[in-house]
């Protein structure tokens, strides 16, 4: 079996959400020995974001030379999304969304013919066979029924995009108010990281 770990927090080792998506891993881990796993840190070797270049090269468009390396770490994390039955991602919330550093991973794996295609039905996901958890942290409280809950851009995307793809039971292990202060932080991470230590992981 295996398993793709993404994290997209530029904290390091003092991100939330690279804790709960460690303690996803682990979980899985102990209950399959096995587990083959592949990790992907979107800030020590980030993908670039797209460009006219990109595009025109998915097209079938001569592609400049210097694109070649980037176009090769493009179909390398396109091919780890399609050969992995798991997918555990770090997701935290910055400016009400997902980082920059995961889009532009999302916009590697949204493909055309691999991950989704186009019928006379509309749109059909490609990828249905998948698990995919996400660890999300967030700095207030943006649940439904909150105050801030119409500046929630991250789970619900994240929900639309896996969706799309046809992924539509995703997992969301969430620690909120992480910046409220130190006593919510504790709380919060406390409570994701054991809801990663009770997963189904069988």
């Amino acid at each position: 079996m295996k398993l793709l770990h993404i994290d997209s927090s530029v904290l390091g080792p003092h991100s939330v959400s690279r804790q709960v998506s460690a303690a996803i891993v682990d979980r899985f881990r102990q209950a399959t020995p096995s587990l083959d796993v592949v990790y992907r840190d979107l800030t020590q070797t980030p993908l670039a974001h797209l460009s006219g270049s990109h595009l025109a090269a998915a097209q079938g468009a001569p592609a400049p030379a210097e694109l070649g390396p980037d176009l090769a770490a493009s179909a390398a994390a396109l091919e780890e999304f399609l050969a992995a039955e798991i997918v555990v991602i770090g997701a935290p919330m910055y400016n009400f969304t997902i980082p920059s550093q995961l889009k532009a991973w999302i916009d590697r794996i949204l493909v055309a013919g691999k991950t989704f295609k186009y019928g006379a039905a509309g749109p059909e996901g490609l990828a249905g066979g998948k698990r995919v958890i996400v660890a999300i942290s967030r700095g207030g409280y943006y649940g439904a029924g909150s105050p801030a809950a119409a500046l929630e851009h991250l789970e619900s995307y994240l929900r639309g995009v896996f969706g799309f793809m046809g992924i539509h039971n995703a997992e969301f292990i969430i620690a909120d108010g992480i910046q409220v202060g130190p006593d919510h932080r504790e709380k919060a991470l406390a409570g994701a990281l054991q809801a990663a230590t009770s997963l189904h992981a069988a």
